[in-house]
């Protein structure tokens, strides 16, 4: 089977992303002793400590039609790895990360299957003036971003992901952290940005999306995309101002609806038929949309429904 580049395969078709890791490794019930040094919630930690279980979930994608598989470092930059003892490691680990997804790709021989490096937030935010949240140097998150991506991109990822991003100066670190990594490591890669935005089409920090897109969509990113926070219906407005840009294909993967609390615990009740619809509608109505996902709340049966979508479409 002849290799092409991620960009290259968005210029021939929608290409489809995997759905949540969080609330699959939920479902697996782990307990304390099932993380690296019994570092309970060290969910990242998992992919080595328990690998088999990251590579099922994985492969359960995968088979559901999936292009792509995030790796399991939605969490492992320097700053969220010091927390749990392992920020020494932070390369080492990104890059073993990927290596395991890629592993689980080449499983898969009927048609390309690609690595995406799952970049999520520090947990800072350094727009803010908070005293605790705000007061992490600058420096400090570029170089956490910049460790990750380097470890991502050792690992033979094709794509680096920033996603679930609450503060718009956190974006832009991390941007220029994965082109520094790129230069350091002398391989370029696909670099995705995306923002969470609430269902009013802000950031936490109230910036909206269209000041969010011009910051960031010229510091060489080539996809900007929107996930997490709300389900497809609430990214509606946005999604169409930024279609409209006519500039960036747009990655735009949602959670299966609309959070609610049921019990104290977040619940998500979109089924996989009608979020396969209402993306379906998306798809055929904002053409920059080039890759569809799920996250929050989806698993394999939105994925496989959502391939059926993809594949009774016909790119332009």
């Amino acid at each position: 089977m002849t290799k092409e580049k991620f960009l290259q395969a968005l210029d021939t078709r929608i290409i489809l992303f995997d759905g949540a890791m969080g609330t699959e490794i939920q479902k697996l019930d782990p307990k304390s002793e099932d993380f690296p040094d019994g570092k309970d919630g060290f969910n990242d930690g998992l992919s080595f400590s328990k690998p088999e279980w990251i590579k099922e979930i994985h492969r359960s994608y995968l088979k559901a039609g999936s292009d792509c598989i995030e790796t399991n470092t939605f969490g492992s930059n320097k700053i969220k790895l010091d927390e749990y003892g392992f920020g020494s490691q932070t390369v080492e680990l990104n890059q073993k990360n990927a290596e395991l997804a890629r592993s689980v790709c080449d499983e898969f021989t009927d048609r390309q299957r690609f690595v995406v490096g799952s970049m999520g937030p520090t947990g800072y935010l350094p727009s803010s003036n908070d005293a605790d949240l705000g007061q992490m140097p600058l420096s400090e998150i570029r170089e956490a971003f910049e460790l990750q991506a380097e470890g991502l991109i050792k690992g033979t990822a094709d794509a680096l992901l920033i996603e679930t991003s609450q503060d718009i100066l956190e974006v832009k670190l991390a941007v220029e952290a994965s082109h520094v990594a790129m230069e350091k490591t002398g391989k370029k890669v696909t670099l995705i940005s995306n923002v969470t935005l609430d269902q009013y089409g802000k950031m936490l920090l109230g910036t909206n999306v269209q000041s969010a897109y011009t910051t960031i969509s010229d510091m060489g990113i080539d996809i900007f995309g929107l996930n997490c926070s709300t389900g497809p219906i609430e990214m509606e407005p946005s999604i169409q101002w930024l279609n409209d840009q006519k500039h960036k294909p747009l990655l735009i993967v949602p959670n299966a609806g609309m959070p609610e609390n049921v019990g104290g615990q977040a619940v998500y009740k979109m089924t996989p038929e009608k979020m396969a619809s209402t993306l379906n509608s998306f798809i055929e109505e904002y053409p920059q949309i080039s890759i569809i996902g799920g996250c929050c709340g989806t698993n394999p049966e939105h994925i496989a429904q959502l391939r059926k979508t993809i594949d009774q479409q016909k790119k332009d």
